[in-house]
Order: structure tokens, then C-alpha cells, then sequence
């Protein structure tokens, strides 16, 4: 044993007589050091740390694992070993001494900056599992401290890889405000319009919205401090400048969804030249219709009694009051509508005529359906039209249409009497002269 101390004094002995080889083992020990540290800290600690929060909800939740802040927090050890070991390091230079540690340092402040920007994001996305996240989210609000930390971050590790004070490189940026006003110009006009957004609830997750403009037409799907996507119909995906939602128009038809009701607007249009009034027995087989029997009965009851107060002025039909089966008709849609079940009763409902266009006279039919839903709101709106269209016969009324080419096909004459007309016409006999021809006068013997 005595001989082996003495061995291992005669070479550590010849070591420290060698400087470069002393340097080089010391390195190498503070490398595999911080290898050990690294090992340690992530098959131990950390795989400790890792089973014990496991039973705990934080630690079995799947943003647990996504999020990766412990194992880049364990990267910092290593890190720290090496800078505070470099200065055990004999006749190392003062100069490789310093860069070792400050870039050991920049490291830990970039590790440290990125494991709270993680911590972050898993803080916003608990959120968003809140049901009220979709009417405030804070994704923007995240977005925009996690720039002020990742600054912060480069402004502390510029400083420490040159080795001065942050105060210095802050007490420059008053002279590159411009600059960066500049740089950062969509940035700041992004947060205020995510704030904007936010304080006046103008967007949310879900929302269905329009922008002709920008060609969006569909649900949003996310909300970030730059943009906003909106994914259409036909399955695009639409990005929007979060600010062009303060500075353009769009539509927003979160109104119509919370209403229950979506609105149902469309015009039949009537040949003007089918409205006339219903004779008696016209009316008579009208009353068959459960819908307009109770406005039938009133209706004429009005019509006797304001004939009667006009008798004094004769019988002349100007004088009288008549039903007309466009106004009967219109009656008939309304009580249609009232008992129909795809349509809101609570919301407002109307049946108008508009103004006479060259196309016929319109009937606007106006109502809300009970469902938001894109295709019940367009089963519930033909089904209603296409009994309209199969039963406004019953009431002497035609639906107008521009002719077609059957149309057209239907008017066509049978040219065999053109041919007809053309030879009796032909070529009278010699020396005869048409009977029906006039006679052909001379300048001179005009009267």
C-alpha cells in the first residue's frame, strides 16, 4: 500500500511538472463531471421527480409530458458545473476562463428563458379547456409576454457574452426606439387589437364569420396576437391579420346561433296578369282549407258590412269591396307559417308584397327557422317553398317566369300556311289584275 502511495505521488508529481498535460486532465475531468451531472440529473432526479408527480393530476395530464419544462430546466446543471468548475482549471488563460463562463451563463439564461415560455404555453392551453376560454382567450396576452421575456432574455445574454452590464445596453435602446417602433410595428398594432377584440367581445372561437374581402367565409378555429384563422366551408383555411378585424367590416353570425332562429327572406314572384277577384264559388271551395277558413268568414263578414253602408251610392263594382285571390293567398302563407313546425314562433314573421318589377309582383315570405343548423335551415325553407309553388294554382294564381325555349317551341306557326297564302297571292292570270291591288297612279293624276 506504502508503494503505491509513493507510485502515485512520483506521477502526480511528474503531472504537475508537465503543465499543458495537468491542463488537459483537469478538462477532461471537469468534462466527464459534467457528463455525470447531466446522467444523474436525468435518469435519477429527474425520472424521480418524473413517477412521483405521476401521481398527482398535474403529472398524469398529457400537457405534462408535451411540455418538457423539467427536462430542459435539468440542462442548466451541466451548465452550472461547467462554469463554476472552468475556474479549478489551473494555467488555463484568463482570456478561455472568461468565454467558458460566459457562454455557460448565456446558456443557462436561454434554457431558463425557453422552460418559462413551455411553462406558459401549458398555462394557456388549461385555459382553453375552461368553457368561457372561447368568449376571453389570452393566447394574444401570452404571445406578448413571452416576447417580453425572450427580449429581456437577448439583451441578458448579449450582455454576458460581452461581459458588461445590462444597464448599458438598456440605456441604449432610447436611441434605437425608432427602430424598433419599426421593427415591432405589427406586433403593437396586433396587441391592440387582440385587446380590443377581447374587451369588446367581438370574436370568439367558434364564431362563424364573414369577410368578402379577404375571402373568409367559415368558423375560427384560433385567435393569436398576429393572426386569426378561419377555416371556410369548403375546408380552407383563411389567415387574417388580427388587426384588419378593428379596421375592416365583416360579419359576425354568432347573434343568429345564440337566437335559436335563422331568417328565412326569399320573394315568390306573381304574374301580374293572374290577380283578379274570387268569384263566389271560388270562395266557397276556399273554405275547404282548414288554414283560411276563420279569415274567410271574417273577411267576408267585413266586405257585407262595408257594402251595405255603400248602397246609397248603387251597385257599381268601383263602390264595392271584393276579396282577390292574391290577397287570399297571402293570408293563406301566413297561416302556413303560424302552423308550420320548422319555424320560429317567438321571432318575428312576415308575409309582404314589394313593388311591382317588370319580373312579376314580388311576395316577400320573412321568418326565422327553429334551428341554425345549415341544412335543417335549408330542408326547412324548401319544404315550405315547395309547397307554396304546388298550391298557388288553387288560387287562379301563375308564378312568373322568363319563356324558355319551350316556350318559345310552343308559340311556333305551322309554315304550310305561309305556303298557302303565298300561291294564291302568285302570279295572277295574264291580263288579269289583282282585284284587292290598288291602282298605281302617275305624279300627274294624283288628286
Amino acid at each position: 500500500m506504502e508503494e503505491f502511495q509513493a507510485q502515485m505521488t512520483t506521477w502526480w508529481g511528474w503531472i504537475e511538472n508537465q503543465p499543458y498535460l495537468y491542463t488537459l486532465i483537469a478538462i477532461s475531468l471537469l468534462l466527464v463531471l459534467a457528463g455525470i451531472s447531466n446522467w444523474v440529473t436525468k435518469h435519477v432526479l429527474l425520472t424521480g421527480l418524473t413517477r412521483a408527480l405521476r401521481h398527482t393530476p398535474i403529472g398524469r395530464d398529457a400537457l405534462f409530458e408535451e411540455s418538457r419544462v423539467i427536462t430542459r430546466l435539468s440542462n442548466v446543471v451541466p451548465a452550472i458545473v461547467l462554469s463554476a468548475g472552468v475556474a479549478l482549471i489551473p494555467n488555463l488563460p484568463d482570456f478561455v476562463t472568461s468565454v467558458v463562463r460566459n457562454v455557460a451563463s448565456a446558456f443557462i439564461i436561454l434554457t431558463i428563458a425557453l422552460a418559462i415560455g413551455n411553462f406558459l404555453t401549458i398555462l394557456n392551453r388549461l385555459y382553453e379547456r375552461r368553457p368561457d376560454a372561447a368568449m376571453k382567450p389570452i393566447k394574444g396576452y401570452v404571445q406578448v409576454i413571452k416576447i417580453v421575456i425572450y427580449v429581456i432574455a437577448v439583451l441578458l445574454i448579449i450582455a454576458t457574452l460581452i461581459d458588461r452590464s445590462p444597464l448599458i445596453l438598456l440605456s441604449g435602446l432610447g436611441a434605437m426606439a425608432a427602430v424598433l417602433m419599426l421593427v415591432f410595428q405589427d406586433t403593437l398594432l396586433s396587441l391592440v387589437a387582440s385587446m380590443q377584440i377581447t374587451s369588446n367581445d367581438i370574436i370568439r372561437v367558434g364564431d362563424w364569420v364573414e369577410m368578402p374581402g379577404l375571402s373568409a367565409d367559415g368558423d375560427v378555429i384560433d385567435i393569436s396576437l398576429h393572426v386569426v384563422k378561419v377555416q371556410n366551408w369548403d375546408k380552407t383555411i383563411t389567415t387574417i391579420p388580427t388587426r384588419r378585424f378593428i379596421d375592416t367590416a365583416f360579419k359576425n353570425w354568432r347573434g343568429m346561433q345564440e337566437s335559436g332562429g335563422r331568417r328565412m327572406m326569399r320573394d315568390m314572384m306573381i304574374d301580374q296578369q293572374s290577380i283578379r277577384f274570387l268569384t263566389a264559388d271560388e270562395i266557397e271551395r276556399l273554405k275547404g282549407f282548414k288554414l283560411l277558413r276563420e279569415y274567410i268568414e271574417t273577411k267576408q263578414q267585413d266586405i257585407e258590412k262595408w257594402n251595405k253602408e255603400l248602397e246609397e251610392h248603387g251597385d257599381d263594382a268601383l263602390n264595392s269591396r271584393a276579396m282577390t285571390n292574391i290577397g287570399t293567398f297571402r293570408a293563406y302563407v301566413t297561416q302556413y307559417l303560424k302552423h308550420h313546425p320548422g319555424i320560429h314562433q317567438e321571432l318575428f314573421m312576415l308575409v309582404r308584397q314589394l313593388a311591382p318589377t317588370a319580373d312579376g309582383l314580388p311576395l316577400q315570405v320573412y321568418g326565422f327557422t327553429n334551428s341554425t343548423a345549415w341544412a335543417d335551415y335549408e330542408g326547412t325553407q324548401s319544404d315550405i317553398f315547395d309547397h307554396l309553388f304546388a298550391v298557388i294554382s288553387h288560387f287562379g294564381l301563375r308564378v312568373y317566369q322568363h319563356p324558355s325555349g319551350l316556350d318559345m317551341q310552343a308559340l311556333r306557326v305551322d309554315p304550310k300556311m305561309f305556303s298557302q297564302r303565298g300561291e294564291e297571292k302568285s302570279e295572277p292570270a295574264s291580263g288579269d289584275q289583282d282585284k284587292d291591288a290598288l291602282p298605281i297612279k302617275k305624279p300627274d293624276e294624283a288628286e
